[in-house]
C-alpha cells in the first residue's frame, strides 16, 4: 500500500546533498539518471527522504 503523502518527508538537492557529502551537481545528476527519484515542482527537486534511504541502503549493499 502506497504511504500517505501527509507522511512522505520531501527534501532538496542541498539536502540531499549535505546528507550524503557529494556536491549539488552528483544528486542532479542521480536524479536525472532516475538512480534517485525526485518530482519537480517548478525548477526545482524534491527528493522523498525514503528514495535517499534506499538508494544509500543499496549503495552499502554493492559495496560489501
Amino acid at each position: 500500500m502506497a504511504p500517505d503523502l501527509a507522511d512522505v518527508r520531501f527534501l532538496t538537492v542541498a539536502e540531499v546533498a549535505e546528507m550524503m557529502r557529494v556536491s549539488s551537481m552528483t544528486v542532479y545528476r542521480l536524479v536525472h539518471s532516475g538512480e534517485l527519484p525526485a518530482i519537480r515542482f517548478g525548477r526545482s527537486y524534491r527528493i522523498p527522504e525514503s528514495a535517499v534511504a534506499e538508494l544509500i541502503a543499496s549503495a552499502g549493499r554493492d559495496a560489501g
